[in-house]
């Protein structure tokens, strides 16, 4: 496989703004309260400074960013707030647990509530007031043990949202029945220059709200009572007049904790508000506080990009003591928020640097932090293949690229075009809107472009003549609503979109000598599934029926989409006979029978002008649901009823399906099965790299019957014609288990990084060389790069910042073929999956060497030749088809390329 590794691809990183949980503890239930609520929806909820929220799954550490709803046009989101309802116990026994609602403000005078089931805004609403600075729910009343406050019981259908305003107001929102409006200004202070900048609720009825000037208040939110202004006082001497306190937060037992703009966290008793302590522990602003569910654990993020641990002291009730501080971040720590539950204990904290940092609480000082990536979890890029072209896109802007020569071409031919000068930039467009594009997709050919928003789908027309690249926008024949997903079939006929998050929509593209045109899109209805009532009623509802994935066949007669709780839903496309053949005379009769089916809807059965319609594929039923959220959904391209690969089903698709949990399953669509590979290619039977490696993956190439599987930060490539003998692919010696056992994944230990072990700390080995040049060079050895030898450069490595390419002497293989041919064995220890000297194929293969990954996507190469090369192997006893060269751009978005706003330095601190 050829490599074109782009750098030059832009994809701005927005600041992290406010961070939320949906719970910020789960309780024990059952009689010896040692088991937690199994199908509670714990969700992680991130907002951005470009308006973007994203929704994340903590899946027992393994951090799946499921959704991601786009901003708009001069957005922010500035504050999150979840809503949970208690639960409740129904008369059949069984558990309503409480449904979540999401909250945000930006800045504005205007609460937004959120729809996660058809990604987008559900309800605005705003008083006459002035922009909202801080958010907070009404708390259920609690019984906490050891409080120093009375609970009132209040009703949870009569719970509201309180706001604090730039201009000093507090102001009530209601949310009762599902509404949200406002419903009183509660406190006006007397002068207008005084800020709301934090709250917090000390019970149901008295509000706690740190100010601008200095001051802390509590309020009774009940009649709109001053109970009592704790002060500060004023900054050091020469700094601002008044403290600002950043951040409040309340300890269970009914403590109040602050944070401000002297770097100070301060604990005030929560019976007589006086202040009990003060912990100067940061050099600049304490931007954000968070506390443990129990109250036994403070920590404290600032502007010097310090996160502190503080604990109470032994002994002496009532003080506190910082325990250690670490600079988990690059930039401040703007935001952060702590969840407990389980079997996770962990703070989820963020800032201008973008990347989420994940941190233990009740592990701290015992495991190690996660970053997790900034980078979106569905790939933001697309490609033509045929004409060499690469599509991304971000906010509301579209970039086509054109990458000229082959890669091999820039290997081998000394004298060939530099690597900027093989990359051109074609065209920048802008998608008018108050929306941010979704999705985007390109055919092919590179004639066609769909670009999708929350509000509309739009189409344009693309003419590539003498390097010029010409647009024009093709009308739509009926209006839609926006999309979440867009994809265009491969022979381009097609155009398949996901409106509201779950409604399925297709259209056909007609063709003419001077333009195109879409047709009336027809929905394609959905399988319905035999889900509980009490688990669509409670938690998120039917969120996880959001689409997460879609794909169409290579011969794009059949389309497959999964959703976020595992169901699978295919359709085929049937042709006239007298047009074409209808692949597979099993599908033939169950068309039949699916017509006369009660499942089968008028819509389905339109038929298109040309004679073909689409229908639901009469073995969808048969398919199972996935035992997790799939992150990739995909046909292989040796696959199909016109295939003749050996390994691949006769007459059928294969379509792989990986999960959260890095399960690989490979499905036969048309009988409704999995196939024989997937039966006797079991979890436990891949390589043990591939199943503990901690990012998920985001998606596949496949090169015949090889799939490319990337992740953020990693490469593997898995043979699907071959079977994995666990005895030899699991390095024993590594895992200190043995095949067939049940090994714990230290990345499900506490819900952030693994275990520290004894003597982590020590320092990494580190190997000096000087160059020709005389330039000094290190080379640090990681633990999970698996003694990776010289590996060479990548081929056609085409930086922003750098005209050189790297070129190897090479010229036999494509980079990641000498990588193998270099390291040799097959599936040693070093998990390098070379072809053996007798002629065996690889069973799989990886690599550490880029990160992170924004995506990559396949490019044609002109030397590509039509089928396969048939080659046996050493004993004659299985065949093996030679994969056709592969060309691909790999885009990196390292973290020196991200762009940040100038941060804090401290005396004597420099940027390194």
């Amino acid at each position: 496989m050829d490599i074109h590794r782009c750098r030059f691809v832009g994809y701005p990183a927005s600041a992290i703004n406010a961070v939320a949980f949906t719970h910020a503890s789960l309780p024990a239930v059952g009689a010896n309260k040692r088991f937690l609520h199994k199908h509670i929806q714990v969700r992680l909820a991130i907002g951005r400074a470009n308006g973007d929220i994203e929704i994340w799954n903590p899946l027992n550490g393994a951090w799946h960013q499921e959704l991601v709803i786009p901003g708009g046009k001069d957005r922010s989101v500035d504050g999150l707030v979840w809503v949970t309802d208690p639960d409740e116990e129904l008369a059949d026994g069984k558990t309503l647990h409480g449904r979540s609602r999401l909250f945000s403000i930006g800045y504005t005078t205007a609460i937004t509530e959120w729809d996660l089931e058809k990604a987008c805004a559900k309800k605005h609403a705003s008083g006459q007031h002035g922009d909202i600075w801080c958010l907070g729910a009404q708390p259920l009343s609690t019984t906490t043990k050891g409080s120093k406050t009375k609970t009132p019981v209040i009703n949870p259908g009569s719970r509201k949202l309180v706001a604090g305003t730039v201009d000093g107001n507090l102001v009530l929102y209601s949310i009762e029945d599902g509404d949200l409006k406002f419903q009183q200004s509660l406190i006006r202070t007397p002068s207008k220059k005084v800020k709301m900048v934090s709250i917090a609720f000390q019970s149901p009825a008295v509000v706690i709200v740190g100010c601008s000037n200095g001051t802390i208040c509590a309020y009774d939110i009940r009649n709109g009572t001053l109970l009592r202004q704790m002060t500060l006082g004023s900054d050091l001497s020469g700094g601002p007049k008044n403290v600002i306190v950043w951040s409040v937060k309340c300890l269970p037992g009914g403590d109040i904790v602050s944070g401000d703009s002297t770097g100070q966290v301060c604990i005030w008793d929560g019976r007589t508000y006086t202040q009990a302590q003060r912990i100067q522990s940061h050099s600049q602003d304490v931007l954000c506080l968070a506390v443990s569910a129990d109250g036994s654990k403070i920590v404290s993020g600032g502007m010097d990009r310090r996160t502190a641990l503080y604990e109470p002291m032994a002994g002496q009730a009532g003080r506190w003591s910082k325990v250690f501080h670490r600079r988990y971040h690059g930039h401040d720590v703007k935001a952060m928020a702590s969840f407990e539950g389980k079997g996770m204990s962990i703070v989820v904290s963020g800032g201008p640097d973008a990347s989420p940092i994940v941190f233990p609480l009740r592990g701290a000082g015992n495991e190690f932090h996660r970053t997790l990536p900034h980078l979106p979890q569905n790939i933001p890029l697309r490609s033509a293949p045929k004409a060499r072209f690469m599509l991304s896109w971000w906010g509301n802007e579209i970039r086509i690229w054109h990458l000229a020569s082959p890669a091999q071409e820039l290997l081998d031919d000394p004298h060939a075009t530099s690597s900027r000068k093989n990359r051109n930039l074609l065209a920048q467009i802008l998608v008018k809107g108050e929306s941010d594009i979704t999705s985007a997709a390109i055919s092919q050919g590179g004639t066609l472009l769909i670009a999708s928003s929350a509000t509309e789908l739009k189409a344009f027309e693309l003419k590539f003549d003498g390097g010029k690249l010409q647009i024009k926008k093709v009308d739509m024949t009926v209006a839609t609503r926006g999309a979440t997903r867009v994809e265009i079939s491969p022979d381009g006929l097609w155009v398949s979109w996901i409106e509201e998050g779950s409604k399925v929509m297709i259209a056909r593209v007609a063709t003419s000598v001077s333009s195109y045109a879409i047709s009336a899109p027809q929905k394609l209805h959905r399988l319905g599934r035999q889900i509980p009532k009490h688990l669509l009623l409670g938690g998120l509802g039917s969120y996880d029926r959001h689409v997460a994935q879609m794909t169409f066949s290579p011969d794009s007669r059949m389309l497959a989409i999964a959703d976020l709780a595992g169901y699978i839903d295919t359709w085929v496309l049937r042709v006239p006979v007298e047009k074409k053949h209808i692949a597979g005379g099993e599908a033939l009769d169950g068309e039949q029978s699916d017509e006369s089916s009660s499942d089968s809807s008028d819509d389905e059965m339109e038929v298109d002008s040309s004679g073909e319609r689409w229908i639901r594929n009469p073995k969808a039923t048969l398919l199972p649901k996935l035992t997790s959220a799939p992150v990739v959904l995909s046909f292989s391209t040796a696959s199909g009823p016109d295939s003749a690969v050996p390994g691949q089903a006769d007459g059928d698709y294969a379509l792989l399906a990986i999960t959260t949990m890095k399960q690989v399953f490979v499905f036969n669509p048309l009988r409704g099965s999995l196939s024989e590979w997937s039966r006797r290619n079991t979890y436990h039977k891949l390589p043990e790299q591939f199943r503990v490696t901690r990012d998920l993956v985001k998606g596949v190439i496949w090169q015949n019957t090889r799939a490319w599987i990337y992740g953020i930060s990693f490469l593997f490539m898995l043979d699907l014609s071959q079977d994995f003998d666990g005895d030899k692919d699991v390095v024993e010696h590594k895992s200190g288990q043995k095949h067939g056992t049940k090994r714990k994944r230290d990345v499900l230990a506490s819900g952030a990084g693994g275990k520290m072990s004894k003597h982590s700390l020590v320092p990494q080995h580190v190997k000096s060389a000087l160059g020709p040049d005389g330039a000094e060079w290190a080379d640090v050895e990681m633990v999970d790069a698996d003694d990776q030898k010289s590996i060479g450069a990548s081929s056609g490595f085409e930086d922003n910042d750098d005209d050189e390419t790297d070129e190897d002497d090479e010229t036999d293989g494509g980079e990641l073929q000498r990588m193998r041919d270099h390291q040799g064995g097959v599936d040693g220890e070093d998990g390098a999956a070379g072809d053996a000297k007798d002629g065996r194929k690889s069973k799989w293969w990886h690599t550490y060497q880029y990160r992170p990954i924004l995506g990559i996507v396949p490019i044609e190469s002109k030397q590509e030749e039509d089928g396969a090369v048939i080659s046996g192997t050493a004993n004659g006893a299985t065949a093996h088809s030679d994969p056709a060269p592969l060309e691909v751009a790999l885009v990196e978005r390292p973290s020196w390329d991200v762009d940040l706003p100038p941060r804090y330095f401290a005396d004597g601190e420099w940027d390194r």
